[in-house]
């Protein structure tokens, strides 16, 4: 018998703000978080000068040198979140979580950019002196799920998932089929990501960012004719998933229930996104979730405000609800925050549903004729009640993820 799921723990740290509320609150304010980020004044052909970054972060202050050896920034605010969202939870000295039955799938994009700098300099300097027994942790790919395991002494599934822009949606995906399917019973989920000028530098090769470097508050414009492109900003955000009945039996608070979870790949482009394959993931999360397209009273969408992302995502969206869902991306406020972006969008996603509160897309005045004509809110935000939204993500490799989240 497949067990339900839901979600008793969030914790979030991000552009607009490293606590729930704090979120929200600036969600409020209808502002973005991108700002001219002079630290990229030096790198030559660089055509981009802007980023988002974290707000308010505080690390703990058990985490000494001893705890982070291991530890660069992108697996210090992964492993800070899981405690927060644990805390959260009221999970965070539970016997479960050592138990073996409590697993994590957490993603990044990558590891440390500083690490991975120092085995680069062994290898041009021919010098291993910068390299040390935690070099190597803090750079690899799962390096946030492994020290997210190794602090909280986790003895059940691990998942790294290292997808590139659907890693935190890979992740709560992956977790929330495993508690489902009866393998674990609480599952630390989500992903991160740490600021690096080189993240920058990967779509500033392609085009892909905005260069609207004198007007920061005017981008990323998703969705509208004038948008030129993305803004790469940091954070991450833990969800613990559980299983329903251990929940309830508890007394334990549910933000909301993971009513269904699709993932695909398009097999036909490294970076170009595939209409049908976008279209069938969504098709494929409503059948796994039992619902109809009419079910759905609000899509958060990827967004990110790149032209072909943007087309091929709302023909995508077209092709499944017509013009009947009301559409907005988080992006438009805290840039594209890579690794982290899924999660970081489940979880205000959640917050807006349980609120019947969304917000409207910034920057978006003329959408582009190119774009299906959805439902996207736009100005103001809108008060909706509804009892299940979508998260969708989609990343290079031709990887697509859709979450539908459940209203309790």
């Amino acid at each position: 018998m497949t067990k339900r799921v839901v979600v008793t723990g969030m914790a979030i740290t991000s552009p607009l703000g490293s606590s729930l509320n704090s979120v929200y609150e600036r969600l409020h304010k209808l502002e973005n978080c991108v700002q001219y980020d002079e630290s990229l004044d030096i790198y030559k052909g660089l055509h981009t000068r802007l980023s988002t970054k974290v707000q308010g972060f505080i690390q703990p202050e058990d985490f000494t040198r001893k705890v982070t050896r291991s530890m660069g920034n992108v697996a210090i605010m992964s492993v800070t979140t899981a405690k927060q969202a644990l805390e959260d939870a009221g999970l965070l000295n539970d016997p479960v979580i050592s138990s073996g039955k409590t697993g994590v799938s957490y993603g990044s994009c990558s590891g440390s950019i500083d690490a991975l700098m120092d085995f680069y300099s062994m290898c041009v300097n021919h010098e291993v002196k910068n390299l040390n027994s935690g070099s190597y942790v803090r750079m690899m790919s799962h390096t946030a799920a492994v020290n997210i395991s190794l602090y909280f002494k986790t003895h059940g599934r691990i998942i790294p998932t290292s997808t590139a822009c659907t890693s935190g949606s890979m992740a709560v995906g992956y977790a929330y089929e495993a508690i489902k399917s009866g393998i674990q019973t609480v599952m630390i989920a989500g992903g991160s990501e740490e600021y690096s000028p080189s993240n920058i530098g990967v779509f500033d090769t392609l085009f892909a960012t905005s260069v609207k470097n004198n007007t920061p508050k005017l981008t990323p414009s998703p969705f509208d004719k004038n948008r030129d492109g993305l803004v790469i900003g940091e954070g991450a955000g833990t969800l613990i998933l559980e299983e329903y009945e251990h929940a309830k039996s508890r007394g334990a608070h549910i933000y909301a229930e993971i009513a269904g979870f699709a993932t695909n790949t398009d097999g036909t482009h490294i970076t170009n996104p595939n209409i049908e394959t976008m279209t069938d993931v969504m098709v494929q999360s409503l059948e796994s979730a039992q619902l109809c397209a009419s079910d759905i009273g609000y899509i958060s969408a990827h967004g990110t405000g790149t032209i072909n992302g943007d087309i091929a995502e709302s023909k995508a969206t077209y092709e499944v609800f017509k013009n009947k869902c009301p559409v907005s991306t988080i992006k438009s406020y805290t840039g594209h925050t890579l690794g982290a972006c899924g999660a970081i969008e489940s979880i205000t996603s959640i917050m807006m549903m349980n609120n019947n509160w969304f917000c409207p897309i910034l920057n978006l005045k003329n959408v582009d004729e190119h774009c299906a004509e959805l439902d996207y809110i736009m100005t103001e935000p809108r008060t909706i009640q509804t009892e299940y939204v979508m998260n969708n993500n989609f990343a290079f490799g031709g990887i697509n993820t859709s979450l539908i989240f459940k209203k309790v």
